[in-house]
């Protein structure tokens, strides 16, 4: 029996080692990853914003890694995002794409403020990453700034839309704004003003400013109020400021029409104004009930089931990650050359899977604003709030 022991243990050994082997190498290798990172605001007044961006993005990564992953050029890709909340402070969101840059990472989404997709910029240019701001300044998006491309319709689009609209639907004549005192609201306003007046237009109130952290907005509207305004508009209102300022409108007789040009959250309004901010008007998502396809359905129905929720200016967010990984489909070598990306822009297009209208397409446009094409074309959707949910009021599109 002792001279079997040693063809025994060989025998353990060798299966003890195939066995190994066998754990080592998994029956299909796994994909390859693909970062694309977020610098935003996902905390304070405006994080609804930046909140909309990450889930939107996590939720279609999710989806498509769960369908194998993203086939670019001959190789397959799972999609990671990865994360960074600036705290609405450029000093943060400078570091935030200083860490993507360390990462390798070539595609940002963000910044969702003015003063940090402008602060980025030095770093996103010297370490070759594309990034997609939600923020308006124009010199972000025309020569010889190349590498940001805007994520949604800009005020300066979206504003005279909602005047003309209201000009010409409800009779609106007179307008006053009340804007935070930051250079993205101010520049908002300003620019509400000129348009404005260009379609003719009497702007009563142009100068009144609030401090972003005021609770009681009594004393700023007051003044306003007694102006009577047909029209009052709140010049890049931050979602949780929306509710409080729409109250005091209310509750100090206001009886005029409010609107503004940044997105809000149906469930902050409900919470904080309740019925009086029925009517309020603001940008929706890119995406209504007529004009969204059985993907876009999808899409909500797995963001809903995993946070709990939705937000409707992630029919808007959803856009970005779609058309950083669809550029790349269109060229490869975009992966690691962002020149490349830059060169594949002027001439892209592909489906829109969000839209029921199959001619729709996913292109850039902007040149009419910045004389280049570095802005995502999304449907502009303008909608009135209502019983606790956003209603459509009119849908446009932007050159």
């Amino acid at each position: 029996m002792a001279s079997r022991y040693p063809s025994i243990r060989a025998g353990i050994f060798g299966l003890a080692s195939a066995l190994a082997f066998a754990a080592a190498v998994p029956a299909h290798a796994a994909n390859p990853v693909l970062k694309i990172g977020f610098v935003g605001v996902t905390s304070g007044p405006a994080a609804a914003w930046g909140t909309s961006n990450v889930r939107s993005m996590q939720t279609l990564a999710d989806w498509w890694n769960s369908q194998g992953g993203v086939k670019i050029g001959d190789k397959t890709y799972d999609i990671d995002v990865v994360t960074f909340d600036d705290q609405k402070d450029p000093k943060r969101a400078i570091a935030g794409m200083e860490k993507m840059a360390q990462e390798g990472i070539h595609y940002v989404v963000g910044p969702n403020v003015d003063d940090g997709a402008a602060a980025v910029r030095p770093v996103a240019e010297k370490a070759g990453i594309i990034y997609f701001p939600y923020a308006f300044p124009k010199e972000l998006y025309t020569k010889p700034a190349s590498n940001a491309v805007l994520g949604m319709v800009a005020s300066y689009q979206s504003g005279p839309a909602i005047y003309k609209y209201l000009k010409e639907n409800k009779g609106v004549k007179t307008v006053a704004f009340v804007a935070a005192n930051e250079s993205d609201p101010l520049s908002q306003r300003d620019s509400g003003v000129a348009a404005a007046k260009a379609l003719g237009l009497d702007v009563v109130a142009a100068s009144d400013t609030y401090a972003n952290d005021t609770r009681d907005f009594t004393p700023v509207l007051t003044p306003i109020v007694k102006l009577n305004p047909d029209l009052l508009v709140l010049s890049g209102v931050a979602p949780a400021n929306a509710p409080l300022l729409i109250r005091s409108a209310r509750e100090l007789g206001y009886k005029g029409l409010i609107s503004t040009e940044t997105a809000q959250d149906a469930k902050v309004l409900e919470e904080g104004a309740g019925d009086l901010a029925d009517g309020f008007i603001s940008v929706g998502g890119a995406s209504t009930p007529e004009i969204r396809s059985k993907a876009m359905e999808e899409f909500i129905d797995r963001y809903t089931k995993k946070f709990g929720e939705y937000n409707d200016e992630s029919n808007t967010k959803v856009y970005a990650l779609q058309y950083i990984v669809d550029t790349l489909k269109a060229d490869p070598k975009a992966i690691d050359d962002v020149d490349e990306f830059k060169k594949t822009i002027d001439a892209f297009s592909a489906p829109n899977p969000y839209l029921k209208d199959s001619s729709a397409t996913l292109h850039y446009v902007g040149t009419t604003s910045f004389g280049q094409k570095r802005q995502l074309a999304v449907p502009l959707v303008v909608n009135a709030y209502k019983d606790g949910k956003f209603e459509t009021l009119f849908v446009a599109n932007v050159d």
